[in-house]
């Protein structure tokens, strides 16, 4: 499912609220901080509702919403596509990546070493 950068800003709020939220209460937490209308606003709800990345129930005169994508897998979906497309698929490649241009702090090289011994005890 493709989510716009947009559309993925909505999400993330709905992935980190607790129950269900109102047009209103997406619209004062995000609208703010992107410099958008509630316009704005609505017009992503009705995107991830004809996407089928939220539902939403009837409150009376409202709508509630709630996330039907579960961000673990929007997330892998994302990572394996940013993957194919800049490394060919290859993670190795994509650390060396960050190895060659030194943007890796020690602890994440170490953090990457512990996975790695994780993988290899795991095999």
């Amino acid at each position: 499912m493709r989510i716009s950068e947009a559309e993925s800003v909505v999400m993330e709020f709905l992935w980190a609220a607790t129950g269900l939220q109102s047009a209103e209460d997406i619209v004062a937490a995000v609208a703010p901080g992107q410099g958008w209308q509630e316009a704005t606003v609505k017009t992503l709800l009705n995107r991830l509702l004809k996407k089928k990345a939220i539902a939403a129930s009837r409150d009376g005169r409202r709508y509630l919403y709630r996330p039907r994508l579960a961000r673990e897998a929007w997330v892998g979906e994302q990572s394996r596509s940013f993957l194919d497309r800049l490394y060919g698929g290859q993670v190795s490649a994509l650390v060396a990546h960050f190895s060659r241009s030194r943007a890796l702090s020690q602890q994440e090289i170490e953090e990457i070493r512990a996975l790695i011994e994780e993988i290899d005890d795991g095999a």
